[in-house]
């Protein structure tokens, strides 16, 4: 996150470290794990009257509630941490009245919370400072599958794009994004992070840790490179998110099944351990407690490729599998493209291959159950960075990473002060042109972006294709492009998310390249002449400012 303050506000921030998903759980946290006999002699439960009290046996004690299934205390080494506005902590916005239930095997308490389609599970394993939990969803009967830990105010520092301040901050979009006096722009939806770059997410004062190990998402929807909440704080309090599916900016249909564990773990003040967390959690303690929809090692499988042939070594690679009823991804290593995905589900999936985000092969594969599946050399032929070219904007990663003001749009609003102007013609052969081509464009914004070109006779004597790679889109926008005197047709309307993702840190939709025939006859027959190609936005929606429709760019080059 760029604007990270350096040394401790840089550790206080979100901590994330990325591997890749594979396996059957979540990582353990340090200064979490087995405590001395002395201490663990507490690890217990009881009841209140209203909560089911468990001790962990080390220093965290937590409540449920027996009517709902909330969580309504956190109380670690003598502090309480949980509960903000008068709500506690739960799954989605919570459940109301729930069948709650509590038993202990052997080192193992397990909480039951049944509402209709939704179980949740809670767990406490002697001598942890930590609560497992796992989400069992049946259908669509919820609008979104989260757990949301909500935390007192003052009880970590209110700092980072995620964070906001009520009583000074100024809201300027939907409720939810607010701007300070300073020009910056603040959001829950700002902590900048795709999936695939964290393994967890929290906050710490130096002497006292909270996080969220996030599970697997084998259930969750969007894919390695989805960006959704994963905490906010502000001076009313502050939240950890577990998202599994959450309608802005997703791409994919929700996915229904038993989602877990997802640890919420307290430490000393550290992160998270990052060597546990690569290796996962080993969960074989989980088989035998009965967890509905649980899926142990023996039940799940294994791919494995010898490598990724035709690779861009400025690129990193993943390998995708999704089907409707689970998703994996595993990073590709580099120079050899050699990849493993471990933990998945029995099924056939759909296998693809990423350079940066964009997809550039796809395949079938299988996998059984206590089986591994070997996959020859994967050769890429699908890159249209390939094409020859006469002259390219950015290049083809599915990002407008190379395009200005991209980096900053995963943890600002495009009004931030920090922004350059969105405005941006540029002049191809005149330097680095990339930079000062905008990542977005909307029509009550920066419309009509011009690019200027010269083409040498030869190239002027012939037809050739433009080719604009868009990677999301809001209110059905998209490009209509003029050449001299020579106009488009409008492209048709891509299919995109329906949420505002061009304003809430994501750029990540459904990659499209539109490609465009140029007649020869639309040139400058003069060589030392520009060519002047001028991109509008167009869209049967309408919309204001930032909230007009618009799109963002991936690549923009003229075929040879």
């Amino acid at each position: 996150m760029s604007t990270h303050k350096r040394n401790l506000s840089r550790r206080r921030l979100l901590a994330a470290s990325a591997v890749g998903v594979a396996g059957t759980g979540a990582a353990v946290a340090t200064g979490s794990g087995l405590l001395s006999s002395a201490s663990a002699a507490t690890f217990g439960h009881t009841d209140d009257g209203s909560n089911f009290v468990i001790n962990t046996g080390a220093s965290l004690v937590f409540k449920i509630a027996k009517k709902t299934g909330d969580l309504t205390s956190l109380v670690y080494r003598g502090k309480e941490y949980e509960g903000y506005g008068g709500r506690h902590s739960h799954v989605e916005s919570g459940l109301g009245a729930s069948t709650v239930t509590i038993r202990q095997s052997g080192p193992t308490i397990l909480v039951k919370v049944a509402h209709g389609a939704i179980t949740q599970w809670y767990a406490a394993r002697s001598g942890q400072n930590n609560i497992y939990l796992w989400t069992n969803k049946a259908d669509a009967s919820f609008t979104a599958t989260r757990f949301l830990v909500r935390l007192k105010p003052g009880m970590f520092p209110n700092e980072g794009p995620d964070s906001w301040i009520e009583a000074s901050d100024k809201i300027i979009e939907a409720g939810d994004v607010w701007k300070r006096a300073d020009g910056t722009t603040h959001s829950k939806h700002y902590s900048g992070k795709r999936v695939i770059d964290y393994d967890h997410i929290g906050f710490t004062t130096g002497s006292a840790g909270l996080w969220i190990v996030r599970s697997n998402h084998e259930k969750a929807s969007g894919g390695p490179f989805y960006r959704s909440l994963l905490r906010h704080s502000n001076d009313k309090g502050a939240g950890l998110y577990e998202i599994l599916h959450y309608n802005e900016a997703q791409t994919e249909p929700e996915r229904f099944g038993l989602q877990g564990p997802y640890v919420l773990a307290f430490t000393d003040g550290g992160a998270p351990s990052p060597s546990l967390a690569a290796a996962r959690l080993d969960t074989s303690w989980v088989d035998g407690l009965g967890i509905t929809g649980w899926v142990g090692a023996a039940g799940r499988g294994k791919v494995a490729g010898v490598g990724i042939k035709g690779m861009d070594a400025k690129y990193p690679y993943t390998v995708g599998f999704a089907n409707t009823d689970a998703q994996y991804w595993a990073k590709a290593a580099a120079g050899t493209g050699a990849f493993s995905c471990k933990g998945m589900l029995p099924g056939k999936y759909t296998l693809t291959v990423y350079k940066g985000e964009l997809a550039v092969h796809t395949a079938s594969v299988t996998v059984k159950a206590g089986g591994a599946t070997a996959l020859n050399s994967i050769t890429v032929t699908g890159d249209p960075s390939a094409a020859k070219t006469i002259w390219r904007l950015g290049d083809w990663d599915g990002t407008p990473g190379e395009f200005k003001n991209a980096k900053l749009m995963t943890y600002a609003h495009p009004s931030d002060d920090r922004a350059a102007k969105w405005t941006g013609n540029v002049t191809i052969g005149s330097g680095p042109q990339a930079p000062a081509f905008p990542a977005y464009m909307w029509s009550a914004v920066n419309d009509g972006i011009l690019v200027y070109f010269k083409l040498t006779a030869a190239q002027a004597a012939a037809a050739h294709t433009l080719r604009i790679g868009v990677t999301d889109a809001f209110a059905g926008g998209r490009p209509r492009v003029t050449v001299n005197d020579w106009v488009s047709a409008v492209p048709s309307a891509s299919t995109q998310p329906s949420t505002r993702s061009l304003t809430t840190g994501s750029y990540r939709g459904n990659n499209r390249t539109i490609n465009y025939s140029v007649p020869s006859s639309a040139w400058k027959t003069d060589t030392s002449q520009y060519n002047v190609l001028k991109i509008n936005i167009v869209s049967g929606s309408s919309g204001t400012a930032f909230l007009s429709p618009g799109t963002s760019f991936d690549c923009l080059d003229l075929l040879a």
